[in-house]
């Protein structure tokens, strides 16, 4: 696994732990840790978006392979 897929991953799992905790919790670690709105919130954010599209083409990628 290249460093891309292995960055991507990493953005993907701090992505779905943020949902995870505004889902239950109503508490949105991003914008607590950087503020609402700020731009290291907006980077992260894109950069989380970026890696879920890079996921996809590596799932693609795999189940082509099979």
């Amino acid at each position: 696994m290249n460093i891309l897929k292995i960055i991507a991953l990493i953005l993907c799992i701090i992505g779905s732990v943020n949902w995870g905790l505004i889902g239950l919790l109503n508490f949105n670690l991003v914008d607590t840790l950087f503020g609402v709105g700020s731009l290291i919130s907006i980077i992260i954010y894109i950069l989380v978006g970026v890696s879920g599209f890079i996921s996809i083409l590596t799932l693609i990628d795999l189940i082509e392979k099979k």
